[in-house]
């Protein structure tokens, strides 16, 4: 399952599938907890498949505040590193919008310091952190169409494990291409 839209050349996909298994892509994103530490989830999924010496290595760079992104090489995985941001958890980080559109933008601006040209993101916080899908989508989906043409990535993934997520998303993506100009 896969929906794309193009903006200024470059390309916004939505894909159903295991961020640990984007072959093509040179960073992907941990939706991290803050001593970047295995957990759950997608966290637990990119530790177990980079192998021990991703903790080793992002230790030292711990801990993290809540929208805040650090960059590690990516060890066993198939890309070339892993951006590690900390989401909001809803009703608990205030504002929780504001800092969850600040953890997508220090993303990408981790991204752009590195010179990475493609990136593939998680749902940021809509896992044990509590953010609502639908809402999540809108604003990792806006934040990423307001960042696209002031930076040089040209591929965003959005990495979805489940269906109903991966509609959820592909939902705002479709509504945000009927909008744009063509």
């Amino acid at each position: 399952m896969r929906k794309r839209i193009e903006i200024n050349s470059k390309i916004i996909e939505i894909v159903k599938g295991d961020i640990t298994e984007q072959l093509d892509i040179e960073a992907i994103v941990n939706s991290a907890n803050s001593e970047l530490s295995p957990g759950a989830g997608v966290s637990g999924a990119i530790h177990k498949k980079a192998g021990p010496q991703l903790y080793e290595y992002a230790k030292k760079l711990a801990p993290i505040k809540v929208s805040e992104a650090v960059i590690t090489p990516a060890f066993n995985l198939p890309n070339k590193y892993i951006i590690h941001a900390l989401g909001p958890r809803y009703g608990i980080d205030k504002p929780e919008n504001m800092l969850l559109k600040k953890t997508y933008q220090n993303c990408i601006k981790v991204a752009e310091e590195n010179r990475i040209k493609s990136i593939a993101f998680p749902s940021i916080s809509t896992g044990i952190f509590g953010y609502p899908i639908k809402e999540a989508s809108i604003i990792a989906i806006n934040t990423v169409i307001e960042e696209i043409s002031k930076i040089s990535i040209e591929l965003v993934r959005f990495v979805l494990f489940s269906e109903e997520d991966y509609e959820v998303y592909e939902g705002v993506v479709a509504q945000k291409d009927r909008a744009l100009p063509s």
